[in-house]
């Protein structure tokens, strides 16, 4: 019965331990997190935008958490500086994700800050990117015989736009490349107190 006790305590014990360093000893550490200063408020398109990055499972091929330059060479691809808590101030839920079968797209819209090219490569991903194994998102666009008034059309490279007709872009894809443009923290930020040693 001894031992009963002592194996019921130590699982106790262990996930209190557990609790206290995985949950509440973060929320003490973030739950004064401000936003850092140059990040904006997504506006009502690029929140739209946003749904549609959750809804096409961007999420799932790419992140949004370059590494520290001592942990990866990320600042070395282009993808920017590693993050500070305060850049995800306005992201509800966080969509940092977990595989990088593509590139971080956190600062995309530094990166790639035409609209045009972002149009076009969510509409034929090769025809920008050779190789890419990303999926071509074509039900985002309209392939029409003539562009009507306030239609935006794609400007495909040679060889990809459909011969004798455009393609539109439809609001989805206008408001998910509005959100990707927004996905820009190159803004300078103070380092963490543990960076200066």
């Amino acid at each position: 019965m001894e031992s009963e006790y002592k194996l019921l305590g130590g699982a106790m014990v262990t996930l209190a331990l557990a609790t206290a360093t995985l949950v509440i000893v973060p929320y003490l550490q973030l739950s004064d997190v401000q936003p850092s200063e140059g990040l904006k408020e997504y506006t009502s398109v690029q929140l739209r935008g946003r749904q549609q990055y959750i809804q096409n499972g961007c999420v799932y091929c790419h992140t949004q958490q370059p590494r520290a330059q001592s942990q990866a060479p990320d600042f070395k691809r282009g993808w920017g500086r590693a993050p500070v808590a305060g850049d995800y101030f306005y992201d509800h839920p966080h969509l940092l994700g977990t595989m990088r079968t593509g590139p971080d797209l956190l600062n995309i819209g530094a990166r790639q800050p035409s609209a045009d090219w972002n149009l076009g490569h969510l509409y034929q991903p090769r025809a920008y990117t050779p190789g890419s194994i990303m999926p071509a998102y074509p039900y985002l666009f309209e392939v029409k015989d003539k562009a009507e008034e306030g239609d935006k059309v794609v400007n495909l490279p040679p060889g990809y736009a459909p011969v004798g007709q455009v393609v539109v872009a439809r609001p989805e894809a206008l408001d998910l490349v509005a959100y990707l443009l927004a996905l820009d923290r190159t803004y300078p930020v103070k380092p963490p107190p543990d960076e200066g040693r």
